[in-house]
């Protein structure tokens, strides 16, 4: 070719637009390779550190208004921890079998106040047994919940739903799980800002700074680690200097490492046991709002599957493995009702965004982070000791975890055709109205006390309050209703929308990396049907 011809072929190569990946490249491990077995520990406890936050910060709210102490708070904490072991093991060996922790849901917080503030519990003088009565009820709505999970997940009711998933109304889904919790990132972080600013900047730094500059392979793999120990070590001479001495109460908590008082409240050894708050009582009122939180905590947990899938260098999940992750997610709910964890499970986002961060999808290491929830539930005041670590420092690191989640389904846009009236319409509704509503129905929970639905059912203001709280389940039913209705019959609708990239997967057996990523190990698919 001569050099004229070369180069208008660079030149036109330039205007070409970036080719359709149906497996992300330049992941380190995928789904079912494995680091070494240090490198694999390391990053094991990173996933481990990170859901430990979410953990301690739901336990610091709920704890206190149920009526209990640093004492509650620390076996609230520990056996969260241990259901989490237990539900992370049976999600990524027997549910989706991909790379996602299981810890605790936000959905579960608004039926956990109401309970905690249920006029049941105002003849309980002892904080501590209105503690234990809270618990008992909670336990009974969990259990009863898990039921409509198991029965979604295992009769192929969400493999229903799966199947008219397209990728412009997953962009949606995917895209708000992770811009969703917000208030848990920079508003968190600002709690305490000379100790969460100086992490976030530091996490940035190390992962994506310094690889350019070292140009060495994994170089930003341990950046989370590294970024708490110094962060940490920073918060503890502000500490020890007296910076904080004679500041408000509400600053030296969150920037003292001196002030959670988990340490001291945890007992050396305790194993959390089924029933260990009493018998589970039973109330229709708060058992359907924990319904209502079942159903967004499945939403919001597909959008986490999809982002893990992805980060973990694998093809679009199979119906029917959606189905069976809701239905392990269900058995997951049971556990935690069994156990009395004061919220139930879902998929973690901020672990799935660390995938994002450390380029490491490999499921053995999520596993080896499940061996630490089992050790520091167990010995809890080695585990009290890592859940002392400042809250805006974990602030710091959402800021970018929940970044990668969003950028994911954005990542979808590439399936759709972004010249159509009919995509940039759904694209932009769903987006708008799943932050807009959303954000209604949080203000005016905060300003008055209560959502914005006053009828004269608190269950079903509160099942309202529930729903439309949470961003990826509103831009989900407004996506989705659109998708499937809006020019149905037109014959570029599923090309616009995306749907022939993922058809090849609907099924299990349609594409052979369907059975190296999500069959099941141990000759069970003969049990778990997959067709």
């Amino acid at each position: 070719m001569a050099p004229a011809e070369k180069g208008g072929a660079q030149k036109a190569d330039e205007f070409l637009p970036h080719p359709v990946k149906e497996q992300l490249p330049g992941v380190h491990y995928c789904v079912s390779s494995s680091p070494s077995w240090p490198e694999g520990i390391v990053h094991g406890f990173q996933h481990f550190l990170v859901m430990l936050g979410t953990i301690v910060l739901i336990s610091s709210v709920l704890a206190p208004l149920m009526g209990g102490g640093n004492v509650e708070k620390a076996e609230m904490i520990q056996t969260l921890l241990f259901a989490s072991f237990i539900n992370t093991l049976l999600q990524t060996l027997f549910g989706t079998r991909l790379p996602v922790v299981v810890g605790a849901s936000y959905a579960y917080i608004i039926p956990a106040i109401s309970t905690a503030f249920s006029r049941n519990l105002s003849i309980y003088v002892d904080p501590h047994q209105r503690f234990k009565q809270s618990m008992r009820i909670i336990q009974g709505s969990l259990i009863v919940a898990s039921i409509l999970q198991i029965v979604i997940g295992f009769f192929g009711f969400w493999k229903i739903f799966a199947r008219f998933l397209s990728p412009l109304s997953a962009v949606p889904l995917v895209t708000l799980t992770g811009l969703g919790l917000f208030a848990f990132g920079f508003p968190q972080l600002v709690n305490c800002v000379e100790i969460g600013l100086p992490a976030l900047v530091i996490l940035i730094i190390l992962s994506q700074y310094i690889p350019q500059m070292v140009k060495t392979r994994g170089a930003d793999r341990f950046a989370v680690i590294v970024t708490i120990i110094i962060a940490w070590v920073f918060a503890e001479i502000l500490t020890v200097a007296g910076a904080y001495n004679k500041r408000s109460p509400k600053t030296q908590f969150s920037c003292r490492t001196d002030r959670s008082g988990l340490v001291s409240a945890a007992p050396w050894l305790r194993v959390p046991y089924p029933f260990q708050w009493g018998r589970p009582s039973f109330d229709a009122g708060h058992i359907f709002v924990t319904l209502a939180s079942s159903v967004v905590a499945i939403i919001e947990s597909t959008g986490t599957f999809i982002a893990a899938a992805r980060y973990g260098s694998a093809t679009h999940i199979p119906t029917s493995v959606f189905s069976r992750g809701v239905g392990w997610l269900g058995i997951g709910t049971l556990v935690n009702g069994f156990l009395g964890t004061g919220v139930g499970p879902t998929a973690s986002v901020e672990n799935a965004g660390l995938l994002g961060l450390t380029q490491v999808g490999s499921r053995r290491v999520v596993q080896i982070a499940a061996a630490f929830m089992l050790f520091f539930s167990i010995l809890g005041k080695f585990g009290a000791f890592l859940a002392s670590i400042p809250l805006p420092i974990v602030a710091a690191l959402y800021c970018v975890l929940f970044g990668y989640v969003a950028s994911v389904g954005l990542g979808l846009l590439q399936y759709c055709n972004l010249n159509s009236f009919r995509t940039l319409f759904i694209l932009g509704f769903s987006l708008f109205m799943g932050l807009s509503v959303t954000q209604y129905f949080i203000q005016d929970a905060v300003l008055f006390g209560q959502g914005p639905v006053h009828t004269g059912s608190t269950t079903f203001n509160n099942i309202v309050q529930v729903i439309f709280s949470s961003p990826a389940t509103v831009a989900i039913i407004i996506a989705y209703f659109l998708d499937c209705t809006l020019a149905r019959g037109h014959p570029s609708t599923r090309r616009d929308s995306g749907r022939h990239w993922w058809a090849k997967f609907r099924y299990f057996k349609q594409d052979i990396r369907s059975e190296e990523f999500y069959a099941l190990p141990f000759n069970l698919n003969r049990f778990f049907r997959s067709n």
